[in-house]
C-alpha cells in the first residue's frame, strides 16, 4: 500500500496513493460510515495501519473511488508524512562498496556495531520546503537515505519480531553542517541538528511495496547531476537488523523513523536544488537558501 500526507483547505491529512490519484482517508470515512485516523501520524499511533490496509484489501472498491489531483499550492499539495515524530534517529556508513566487501563484513567473527545520531523534530521539512544554510557553517551536505518508520512499539526484540514492527519506509533527505562535524567526531549531532536539516517526504509505502528490497536504488541527486546512487543490498545492516539493535537500548515507538544511511552526499550551495530519488517513491525535492543573518537590536 502506498499513503500520503498531503494539504488540503489548509488542514494536512492521509490518504492512499492510486492510479486515479489521492484517495483521501476523510472521504472514505464519509462514504463508508468507518471512523479511520485522517492524519498519519495518528494512524500509527493508535497502531490501526495494518487493519486499514487489511479492510482495503478485503474491498475493491478502491479503484472506483474519485482521486485528488495535487494542483496549486493554494489547493492541493503534497506535506511531510506527519510532523514532530518522537525520534529521529540515524546511522552511518552502512553502505559497503561492493558485494565482495559487504561478505567480508558478514564473515567477520566480531561485526562491527551500528553507529548513530539523534536529529530534533525542530528540523523537519517536508517537500519544495527551504534547506536554510545556517551561519555557522560553510560546507553543507545533503545525503539522500531510504528510513524506516516504526508501525509498533517495541523494546528487545528479535530480527523477525523487529520485521513486524516495520510499518514502512519514506524517502527522507539527511542534511549536515560537515565543518562542524570535522572539528571534532563528538559534534556529530550539533552539525545536524540546525533547523530544515532533515527533509521527510510525503509518502509511506509498506513493506510489501518495497520488494525485492535489495533491488531499491538510493540516489542522492543536485541539480539534475546523480552525486551517489546504489542498491539496498549493498546495506551492511538490514531494516530488521536496524530495529532489532536499536530497540536493545531504547524502546520505539509508532512514527518514529531511523535513517538507513547514505550511498553517498553531495556539498549544498545556495540557490541548488537537491533530491532523494529511490525507486517506487516520488523523488523527494528541496531548494538551498541561506538563513537570514542575525541583526543586533
Amino acid at each position: 500500500m502506498k499513503y500520503v500526507s498531503f494539504i488540503q483547505d489548509g488542514i494536512e491529512q492521509a490518504g492512499i496513493q492510486a492510479q486515479q490519484g489521492v484517495i483521501s482517508i476523510e472521504m472514505m470515512n464519509r462514504i463508508y460510515k468507518t471512523d479511520w485516523p485522517t492524519d498519519m501520524m495518528s494512524l500509527l499511533r493508535e497502531e490501526r495501519l495494518d487493519e486499514l490496509n487489511s479492510w482495503i484489501m478485503s474491498r475493491s472498491f478502491i479503484n472506483e473511488l474519485p482521486g485528488l489531483e495535487m494542483a496549486s499550492p493554494d489547493e492541493i499539495y503534497f506535506a511531510p508524512l506527519y510532523r514532530n515524530p518522537g525520534k529521529i534517529y540515524g546511522i552511518g556508513f552502512n553502505y559497503t562498496s561492493s558485494y565482495e566487501e559487504l561478505t567480508a563484513f558478514r564473515n567477520q567473527k566480531e561485526r562491527e556495531e551500528p553507529v548513530g545520531f539523534f536529529k530534533p523534530s525542530t528540523s523537519l521539512i517536508g517537500p519544495g520546503d527551504d534547506i536554510r544554510l545556517p551561519e555557522q557553517s560553510e560546507r553543507v551536505i545533503a545525503e539522500a537515505e531510504l528510513a524506516i518508520v516504526i508501525g509498533k512499539a517495541c523494546s528487545h526484540v528479535s530480527e523477525e519480531i523487529a520485521a513486524g514492527c516495520i510499518a514502512g519506509y519514506v524517502a527522507v533527505l539527511d542534511i549536515g553542517a560537515d565543518d562542524i562535524h570535522q572539528k571534532n567526531p563528538r559534534f556529530l549531532t550539533r552539525s545536524k541538528s540546525f533547523d530544515t536539516f532533515f527533509s521527510l517526504g510525503s509518502e509511506l509505502l509498506t513493506p510489501d511495496e518495497v520488494d525485492p528490497f535489495a533491488e531499491i536504488q538510493i540516489a542522492t541527486i543536485r541539480n539534475g547531476q546523480v552525486e551517489a546512487r546504489k542498491k539496498a543490498g549493498l546495506m551492511r545492516y538490514t531494516p530488521a537488523h536496524v530495529v532489532s539493535f536499536h530497540s536493545e537500548h531504547m524502546t520505539l515507538l509508532p512514527g518514529d523513523i531511523i535513517m538507513t544511511g547514505t550511498p553517498g552526499a553531495c556539498i549544498i550551495r545556495e540557490g541548488d536544488h537537491v533530491e532523494c530519488r529511490i525507486d517506487g517513491f516520488m523523488p523527494l525535492v528541496n531548494f538551498v537558501s541561506r538563513t537570514i543573518k542575525r541583526t543586533d537590536a
